[in-house]
């Protein structure tokens, strides 16, 4: 069995939106084993609603709930949250595999990294998030998030983790590296992109590519885009909020009269492929790369549909040797060899 921990309480729509989730997906995958932490109560009566194998979920009873507004720090000393609860089990339980949370950024963060710790090497996790390209498949964005402020040698990491990630999650066997910024030329950027370039074309294991551009996210032939946090959070909200806008507006233009309205009669199936296609929650979540166990974070509005996603996605890296991945790349990068270009950018 896969031992997958749900922070039941995580989320705007916990704990009924985390439930119905871990239940979902419990029903298509049968290898799942389904740990919920939260308020058991409440919890148990969000379960009550559904039908599922009573054999291959357990409830653990957590009083405490982080909020979006306890510091993250601070947020990680609440040993009694359904959270922080979730992060001492994986790290204690050896065969307790990841952990899906909806819940905190912040406190996600922290205790990723307070409590259940890095893989050795890693300078700082970083959140990846599967970006749908425009040829059918997912752009990996790492860092969309994490570390606002980032050196070389983390930003080389980056690469790495989620080239791991690509081939474990995704199955792309060679993935395809870019760096973002804000030309394609290997001279564009400001110095800390320029020197990062040169670092990643002399690293072992990864096909660097060169630069993308912002709209190589979707539209290019990148499988993994390289970030700062703050570069690539900001990357992420742009696209998110484009997505919004063109639904939005295709919605608006339908409805705007008896024509549109019978067009869209004819139109429907292909609109329905095209929403399928830009669905950014049909990956689930975030992934927090660099810790010793995989961390799925989920948005904070997420549906049933996307905690199931997320877990399933849990499951999938952790069949296909994550971590054991990140690992054996990490030793044989040669990135501790190019310490003349780190130490000149740093």
């Amino acid at each position: 069995m896969i031992k997958i921990l749900v922070d039941a309480m995580g989320g705007d729509n916990a704990p009924q939106a985390t439930v119905a989730g871990a239940v979902l997906a419990s029903r298509q995958d049968k290898e799942l084993y389904i740990i919920l932490t939260g308020r058991k109560d409440a919890v148990q009566a969000e379960l009550d609603k559904h039908k599922y194998d009573k054999s291959r979920f357990e409830i653990v009873d957590c009083p405490d709930v982080i909020d979006m507004n306890d510091v993250p720090t601070e947020a990680v000393k609440k040993k009694g949250s359904s959270l922080i609860q979730g992060f001492w089990l994986l790290k204690k339980q050896d065969d307790i595999n990841a952990l899906v949370t909806a819940g905190s950024t912040g406190a996600m963060i922290a205790g990723g990294q307070l409590i259940l710790g890095r893989i050795r090497g890693v300078k700082r996790p970083a959140l990846c998030a599967a970006i749908p390209n425009s040829r059918g498949g997912v752009t990996l964005l790492n860092d969309c998030g994490a570390n606002a402020e980032c050196k070389i040698e983390m930003l080389c990491q980056f690469a790495i983790l989620a080239s791991a990630y690509a081939k474990a999650g995704f199955n792309i066997q060679n993935p395809k590296v870019g760096l973002l910024n804000n030309g394609a030329e290997e001279h564009k950027g400001d110095p800390l992109r320029q020197q990062t370039y040169q670092c990643l074309n002399k690293l072992n294991g990864i096909n660097f590519a060169g630069n993308a551009e912002g709209r190589d996210i979707m539209l290019g032939d990148f499988d993994v885009v390289v970030a700062d946090g703050f570069s690539g959070n900001v990357a992420l909200k742009s696209m998110e909020g484009c997505g919004k806008l063109i639904l939005g507006v295709m919605k608006k233009e339908f409805s705007s009269s008896l024509s549109s309205k019978i067009g869209y009669l004819f139109m429907r199936k292909a609109i329905k492929r095209m929403r399928g296609q830009l669905d950014f929650d049909k990956v689930g979540g975030a992934l927090l790369l660099g810790l010793k166990k995989p961390v799925i974070k989920s948005h904070g509005s997420s549906k049933p549909e996307t905690i199931a996603n997320s877990i399933k996605n849990a499951a999938t890296v952790h069949r296909n040797a994550l971590i054991p991945a990140i690992e054996q790349l990490l030793e044989g990068s040669g990135l501790d060899q190019l310490s003349e270009i780190i130490n000149v950018g740093e």
